[in-house]
């Protein structure tokens, strides 16, 4: 993803839009008053779960990836985080006495199976509690069954170049969702697939590290193919439960009245979005896809995209910033960052109507479009701790201009359901380490200790009103 410093406002900058004393309410009109839309937060396993190497736990690609010498910055790994492992009940009742009424998690796949596909007694019953618990607090339960950590085994094997992982991946979803069935409301196959294939294989910045387009291309048919595997197993094992898919998605905009830079544009959105939801929505790769990245088509075997395209009962959407692009002069697009806009901790630009757009246009695109949640929206910040209190003052203004333009986009007729704030803690932000905070709660990576930002002070203050006006 662009990763542009020019404009990075913190959490302490004057220039920051909101201020800490704006509450943290919507308008009386606004569908977020819903009891029946649901808010809550997301983590992912490797990001947050620690032990590594604990209850038979098998090696992972970012294991292998945040040891290497200069894959993640400070040479950072995931290998204690936020310790969540060993501390999942005290965050969990963290979580509930915020009020959120869902979470969204991730199941680490070399956790619960060995090698040979035998199931983790240990690792399973770690999920079996913690799903549990959730439960008994009265919280709707999303679970990711793929959040990117790849067992370094089936790396070794080729990874998601391999058509047999595909395969590895729905016996992997057949055993959660029998083991797990009844604990869970919503199963996920995949978080963000673009990052998987593109960031994995295609430019080398996430594990496992490689650098083809054509790699790219074939990993991310493998992933959606091992998503159309998984479905039907999902579906018998745990029918009660909804079935969907997580994409990231990018608002590309142009820089200029140019044709060539309209359609700079255009395949950026082609590339970040439609490379993804044409093969689930329409049963086929967009044509356009291989004008920036020609003979890059993948091997696709007859009968894979009815497997990939079978109906859903939702889908999920992250998004974070738009990027705006010029055409490159040849087949594709450069990015040309925006000067004096605002920006995170990450570089990118805030920009929330965005959001709206894109979801206005997918709903418009796709005919038989299922539900959607919004399943990560958020921020980096710069956030520190001073006596006691983190005043995350832009993001709480970020969160409230998204949030605002869901909204808008439910008021246009798109089927929205709910939204999830990414994330609940600062975590290992992946390439990034632990320098970028994602969370509404701070976390001292010394001590473990954890502290409610401003943020999450004002959103539990905002369910607490929705609840008491509801009853």
């Amino acid at each position: 993803m662009a990763n542009d410093t020019s404009v990075v406002l913190d959490a302490h900058s004057p220039n920051s839009p909101g201020s800490l004393a704006d509450p943290f309410t919507p308008p009386a009109d606004s569908s977020l008053w819903r009891e029946d839309f649901l808010l809550g937060v997301a983590t992912a396993a490797y990001q947050i779960e620690g032990a590594v190497h604990e209850d038979g736990r098998l090696s992972s690609i970012w294991d292998t990836f945040s040891a290497t010498p200069g894959k993640v910055l400070a040479g950072d790994t995931g290998a204690v985080a936020c310790d969540h492992y060993h501390r999942w009940e005290a965050d969990i009742d963290m979580l509930a006495g915020l009020g959120f009424q869902g979470y969204r998690l991730s199941i680490a796949w070399p956790r619960v199976m060995d090698a040979a596909g035998v199931p983790n007694r240990k690792g399973l019953d770690f999920y079996k509690r913690l799903l549990t618990r959730l439960k008994e607090k009265g919280i709707t339960t999303f679970v990711t069954l793929y959040h990117w950590d790849l067992p370094q085994h089936l790396e070794d094997r080729g990874g998601w170049l391999n058509r047999d992982t595909a395969y590895r991946f729905a016996d992997y979803a057949d055993l959660m969702s029998r083991e797990l069935a009844g604990t869970v409301d919503a199963w996920a196959t995949l978080n963000e697939p673009w990052c998987s294939a593109y960031l994995g294989y295609g430019n080398g910045h996430h594990a496992p590290g490689l650098a083809n387009e054509r790699f790219a291309t074939q990993a991310l048919h493998h992933l959606l193919l091992g998503h159309g595997l998984a479905v039907p197993a999902l579906r018998a094992n745990d029918p009660a439960s909804q079935k969907g898919i997580v994409a990231n998605v990018g608002r590309g905009t142009a820089n200029s009245n140019s044709a060539a830079d309209q359609r700079a544009a255009q395949l950026f959105e082609v590339q970040h979005n439609a490379w993804i939801l044409d093969p689930l929505f329409k049963g086929e790769y967009p044509q356009a896809l291989f004008e920036l990245w020609p003979g890059a088509e993948p091997l696709v075997l007859d009968g894979d995209m009815r497997t990939i395209s079978a109906p859903l009962d939702f889908l999920g959407i992250n998004y974070y910033f738009r990027t705006n692009v010029a055409s490159d002069g040849a087949h594709g697009f450069t990015d040309v960052p925006l000067e004096g806009v605002e920006r995170t901790q990450m570089g990118w630009e805030v920009y929330p109507d965005g959001l709206r757009d894109l979801l206005t246009g997918f709903k418009e695109n796709y005919a038989n479009l299922p539900p959607i949640y919004i399943t990560e929206n958020g921020m980096a910040s710069n956030d520190q701790v001073t006596d006691g209190k983190v005043d995350d003052t832009q993001r709480i203004s970020y969160l409230k201009r998204h949030l605002a333009a869901v909204d808008q986009a439910i008021k246009a007729g798109v089927n929205i359901r709910g939204y999830f704030v990414w994330s609940l803690m600062d975590n290992f932000e992946w390439a990034f380490g632990y320098e970028r905070r994602f969370g509404i709660v701070h976390i001292d990576y010394t001590t473990q200790q954890r502290t409610l930002k401003r943020s999450a002070e004002l959103l539990a203050k905002f369910l607490k009103e929705r609840k008491a006006q509801a009853s």
